[in-house]
């Protein structure tokens, strides 16, 4: 449901833009709004799981996106569907770090992990690719108001079934909210997209921009300052050192930063530049979001014979080589020319993140569970944000729109090969069999 929300908007913000009469700033909003929140809110749900029991969290979490994208669906205008969205983020951040703590819960051996991130991954997979069709169909045919309220029908199902079969999680309610580091997060978060966002606008150049992105960097320090000394952090110190799960933490906003960028600026390429319609947006862009649900399968199968390393290695490789095709394709590629490496770049993604997951969940004791997975999607919607962000400066700053969405193409590309030298370096290898 929540990476369902993610695609279906991409296909979908154009033509709200159109309607609300929403400048591309207030685009990006919509977009980045919410998984600002989310991202920035991810540690608080995880810590709030933990101590709270991640099923009651993770069932206060569907209640409240549900609810908001019933809010989203009636916005009378942006600035309200700006504020739906950032409620929405909230809900997603509640819903996501108990989702892999409920899983680690009830598979605790390494190889049932294994095969339940592989099937989490490509529930992900399926939701990725079901949602540029089914928001251009939406769209197309009933308005782009049902991309938000398909939510409510899926959300109360899953909290249904979540009551009757998911079993009730331990409460720790001796480890207190580490608030000051909450707020790190939130603010960081918040001035880098805010900095990013408004690049378009202004300018790289404007003291705004700039204040923003200098600001950001001592609020990350603050955080990990804070962490070092509180008596009960988010996460231990031991745990943040641990190459495993920060490596695996750092892969994991690099190539959402390439992925969701990519997915974003071309959406728009699709729709401004070629005259797609949001259904035919949808469908241009299957291929790369299709190979998401059969790369997350296979990757949690081969997880058990070769380990983690080798399939986040070659996953973003794959996907760098793709986006790399992408940007070397020339000024107005024929739209054949992009299948393959939209492919790619979909395929590598999926293929890496169920390695990824299952490197920062293994590096974590059960009591924190929910904090580590909290930290993973932290870091992986900051970089779906800046991702966005970003995309659409280059985009607005550039001399022409096709020299904006190849050198976004080219950034990602780049993420992703700093993702495989993380890989070689953070993944860890299996033990060998004696």
């Amino acid at each position: 449901m929540v990476i369902l929300d993610v695609t279906a908007i991409n296909v979908a913000v154009p033509v709200i833009g159109r309607q609300l009469s929403a400048s591309l700033t207030g685009i990006q909003w919509i977009t980045d709004g919410y998984t600002l929140v989310f991202a920035g809110f991810l540690l608080t749900g995880g810590a709030l799981g933990d101590r709270l029991g991640n099923r009651r969290v993770f069932c206060a979490g569907v209640t409240v996106f549900t609810l908001a994208s019933a809010g989203c669906a009636l916005a009378p205008g942006t600035p309200f569907l700006i504020v739906a969205r950032l409620v929405e983020g909230l809900g997603a951040a509640l819903i996501v770090p108990g989702s892999l703590a409920l899983l680690q819960q009830a598979y605790p051996t390494s190889a049932a992990r294994s095969r339940a991130f592989g099937l989490w991954g490509s529930m992900a997979g399926i939701a990725a690719a079901a949602g540029p069709l089914l928001g251009g169909l939406l769209v197309s045919t009933l308005g782009w108001r049902w991309v938000f309220l398909v939510n409510l029908p899926v959300g109360a199902a899953c909290l249904l079934l979540t009551l009757r079969h998911v079993a009730r999680s331990p409460r720790r309610a001796d480890r207190p909210l580490d608030w000051p580091a909450q707020c790190a997060v939130v603010l960081t978060a918040a001035l880098l997209t805010a900095a990013l966002n408004e690049a378009g606008r202004r300018g790289w150049s404007d003291p705004a921009v700039l204040a923003g992105l200098g600001l950001a960097v001592p609020a990350a320090v603050a955080f990990v300052v804070r962490e070092r000394l509180a008596r009960s952090p988010v996460l231990p110190p031991s745990l943040l050192r641990s190459r495993a799960l920060s490596g695996g933490a750092a892969i994991g906003l690099l190539f959402n930063f390439a992925f969701y960028g990519m997915v974003f600026t071309a959406s728009l390429e699709f729709q401004h530049q070629r005259g797609f319609s949001a259904l035919g947006t949808g469908l241009a862009l299957f291929p790369a979001v299709a190979m998401t649900m059969f790369a997350s399968v296979l990757s949690g199968r081969l997880a058990r014979r070769t380990g983690d390393r080798p399939l986040v290695v070659s996953g973003m490789l794959l996907a760098a080589l793709g986006l790399a095709g992408w940007a070397a394709a020339g000024a107005d590629p024929r739209y054949p020319l992009l299948v393959a490496p939209m492919m790619a770049a979909g395929f590598g993604t999926s293929f890496a993140l169920t390695g990824a997951t299952a490197t920062v969940m293994g590096a974590a004791p059960a009591a924190y569970s929910g904090a580590a997975s909290a930290l993973f999607n932290t870091t992986r919607q900051i970089g779906s944000a800046t991702g966005v962000a970003l995309g659409g400066s280059l985009l607005a700053t550039a001399t022409d729109y096709t020299t904006g969405l190849r050198t976004g193409m080219a950034a990602g590309a780049l993420a992703y090969l700093a993702a495989a030298g993380l890989a070689l370096r953070c993944v860890p290898t299996p033990p060998k069999r004696t």
